[in-house]
């Protein structure tokens, strides 16, 4: 393996993202695609309730709480690095339903440009900005204060395009079978959205 980095910046040629037809409408709430997930599973981790917004976006609240503390008193960079991860890889579901909308990242840079204390709403907002082949350009923003606040996080990111398959190879058998296990179809197919 070379090293190279994998860029950021869309290459020439790459096009404008496309909403799917059957992708949920503007608002409405996209559910945990897999309850065991860290990011959108109620039961642990971030919890996040993720809303489906114009085009190929997505928006979402985190409440910063105790647990979730890197420095006395202010979020983990860690933490905050992964609702921003968690609600870009929800844009997937917006380009097409699974398993052809799944997609892992392949590159996440963020940047913090204010802290973020414990008890802070950050609100959350990822969207595509560009598709090359496989490659799903996009970025993401949290803000405090409400939907227009100052940016406290931003990040970049590639995400990857893959089949089901890559979860099926590569997960803990375990998990794989009750998640394939389930009779809710639409289910079965969101639990393999996102996440290497």
């Amino acid at each position: 393996m070379s090293g190279a980095k994998t860029a950021l910046k869309p290459p020439d040629g790459a096009r404008a993202p496309v909403r799917h037809p059957d992708a949920p409408a503007p608002g409405d709430v996209l559910g945990a695609h897999y309850e065991g997930c860290f990011g959108c599973g109620q039961e642990h981790g971030l919890g996040l309730e993720l809303r489906a917004g114009d085009g190929v976006s997505v928006t979402a609240e985190f409440t910063v709480r105790t647990g979730h503390q890197g420095a006395p008193g202010l979020a983990h960079g860690g933490v905050l690095t992964a609702a921003l991860d968690e609600a870009l890889g929800a844009l997937s579901w917006l380009q097409g339903a699974p398993p052809s909308g799944s997609a892992v990242t392949g590159r996440l840079e963020t940047d913090f440009l204010r802290p973020v204390p414990m008890g802070t709403v950050l609100h959350l907002d990822a969207r595509v900005t560009a598709v090359h082949g496989r490659k799903i350009y996009c970025m993401a923003t949290g803000r405090t204060g409400g939907p227009d606040g100052p940016v406290a996080v931003r990040a970049d990111a590639l995400f990857i395009e893959v089949k089901v398959d890559h979860f099926i190879k590569n997960g803990c058998s375990e998990e794989i079978d009750a998640a394939l296990a389930d009779p809710d179809q639409v289910k079965v197919a969101r639990a393999f959205e996102v996440n290497p």
